[in-house]
């Protein structure tokens, strides 16, 4: 027998040795407002098939913890490609990347030769009849874990070329892989026990592709609200155009220029690219500049992590380049008093609110500004949570362009008595375009949140499960007060960098090996570090000073 400790009740009950986790859930009585999906043992997040041979922990998850969104997203996926499989054996589904509140993906029926064939309606309804005739027969998905030779034999046999490659680049011993009737397919973590779970979904076609739309966080037997993100998608399509002229549709792909002594060829591409890109930013601004009524303020956001300050000073070099002078200064230094900023429920302060900010006074300083006034700007102390004046003045002579940085930049209502001629707004956002394989996309937040572990680290400000532990708070933040605005912006910039993960990977993993197995943040440092295995490292002696990783990795010549 072994004694399983369940964190949802507090109590403890005995089982069997091989009891299976999803023969657990009715035994403990908590309250189950939707169906349990996954749970955590010994905080290591595990499927409800997981067969339990010693004495545990275990916490049941369902779609409104992250771990269970996953979970469920997987599985969705998985779904999906069995369904096209069986009605078109040879096809190919690309998943690209998380948007609208979905999954954007691209369908190909007969594999690469059907590249520019538009996906046709009634394709699609007959995918979509298949998926729900699949959730009806209520199959299950089980997991196996063979050595990585004989996985690799498989997917070759499969032409399963993007996991072939993943498998053979990592180095693993063994490896998992998952069936769904007579379909193999391959992901990083847990799926569902079985496809009767998978009841809320929409299959729709999008942009070329297929958007497929899943449950709300907050009311799971709901679809997330549809959020229309055309610049957010050219934005993402544009950095796949340039995956694919070098050659790089996944991780494999990456790893494999690396171990072949390419990673300073993509590092070098990598900052080529998106210096090319400030460049342009900066040129559109010189243009705007001496336009009639012209730009004379750039706004400029993003979320946690996404590399808004280091970007800032780039586009300030390049704009002197253009013959410009900019002047550079924070929302942040408009910060209410500490004893003014507002308040979350359990009473700690919400620095993220729009309120944080002085907007009536910031509005007005920017108005004398750009009516040629001199103003003296504060500065905020966060230690003593005071704003304070030191003479710092600003006035806009001729060629002069203010930038204005922080997360709230880009909300109408802090510059809505401006001209709308006078305001660039730039968002700055971190979108993943490469993935594990053709059915694992990266999530956009591992990015910024490995990146935020490390500088929270190595400045000494956190330990990385503070900064773990208050990660769903800055998501929570973002989605009310930054990414609304995200499409208001005249021009998107990808800070993720194509070969960030294997540069970031040796600083993240000597990080999250400090976290302790007996505390609730293991479960993600644990998962962050199965993820970064997949990644051949690579030392950042090669990456330049001037690059925006360097903000988070410590070196940077700003």
């Amino acid at each position: 027998m072994v004694r399983i400790f369940c964190k949802n009740t507090g109590t403890y009950r005995e089982y069997e040795e091989g009891t299976p986790l999803m023969d657990m859930v009715a035994d403990f009585d908590f309250e189950k407002p939707w169906p349990i999906l996954s749970a955590r043992v010994n905080n290591v997040a595990q499927g409800l098939r997981f067969k339990v041979y010693n004495n545990r922990d275990v916490e049941f998850l369902d779609y409104t913890s992250y771990s269970g969104r996953r979970t469920y997203c997987r599985s969705l996926t998985f779904l999906l490609f069995k369904a096209a499989k069986d009605l078109f054996p040879n096809c190919k589904v690309l998943m690209r990347r998380p948007i609208s509140k979905g999954y954007y993906c691209i369908f190909l029926k007969e594999g690469e030769k059907s590249k520019r064939s538009p996906l046709m309606q009634e394709d699609l309804d007959a995918i979509v009849k298949q998926m729900r005739l699949l959730v009806e027969q209520n199959l299950p998905f089980y997991r196996h874990e063979v050595r990585s030779e004989e996985a690799l034999e498989l997917f070759k046999r499969l032409d399963y070329t993007d996991k072939a490659k993943l498998t053979e680049s990592t180095g693993a011993v063994y490896v998992d892989y998952y069936t769904l009737g007579n379909t193999v397919d391959y992901y990083y973590d847990s799926l569902v026990p079985s496809t009767g779970y998978l009841n809320v979904w929409k299959l729709e076609l999008y942009r070329g592709g297929i958007l497929l739309r899943v449950p709300d966080r907050h009311s799971p037997n709901a679809l997330a609200p549809f959020i229309e993100q055309p610049k957010t998608f050219e934005c993402f399509k544009e950095n796949i155009k340039w995956n694919a002229i070098m050659g790089l549709e996944n991780v494999g792909d990456v790893n494999t220029s690396i171990r072949e002594g390419k990673a300073m060829d993509l590092i070098q591409i990598a900052e080529a690219l998106q210096e090319k890109k400030i460049v342009q930013i900066a040129e559109e601004i010189e243009r705007r500049y001496y336009s009639d009524n012209g730009v004379k303020i750039v706004l400029i956001t993003g979320p946690s992590s996404s590399g808004k300050s280091t970007f800032c000073k780039r586009l300030s070099i390049q704009l002197k380049a253009c013959g410009l002078h900019p002047l550079s200064f924070s929302t942040d230094d408009y910060f209410v008093n500490r004893v003014d900023t507002p308040k979350l429920p359990d009473g700690s302060y919400d620095f993220d609110n729009f309120d944080t900010v002085d907007h009536n006074y910031l509005q007005s300083d920017l108005i004398k500004i750009l009516n040629g006034e001199e103003v003296e700007v504060p500065t905020y102390n966060f230690v003593t949570g005071l704003r304070e004046y030191n003479n710092k003045r600003i006035k806009l002579g001729e060629g002069v362009v203010l930038l204005l940085e922080g997360i709230h930049a880009l909300n109408p209502k802090l510059t809505n008595n401006i001209a709308e001629n006078q305001k660039f707004r730039i968002f700055i956002n971190t979108i993943t375009s490469i993935s594990l394989d053709d059915h694992n996309c990266i999530p956009t937040s591992d990015n910024r949140l490995l990146r935020r572990i490390i500088r929270d680290a190595r400045a000494g400000a956190f330990t990385p499960m503070e900064t773990i532990v208050n990660w769903p708070n800055v998501r929570r933040a973002e989605t009310k007060w930054i990414y609304p605005y995200q499409e208001l912006a005249d021009v998107l910039f990808n800070s993720a960098y194509l070969v960030e993960f294997a540069v970031l990977r040796p600083h993240a993993e000597q990080i999250l090996r400090t976290v302790p197995k007996n505390c609730k943040e293991y479960a993600e440092a644990h998962r962050l570090l199965k993820f970064l295995s997949y990644f051949t490292p690579v030392s950042d002696k090669q990456i330049p000073a001037t690059s925006l990783i360097r903000s988070f990795i410590g070196g940077s010549s700003f």
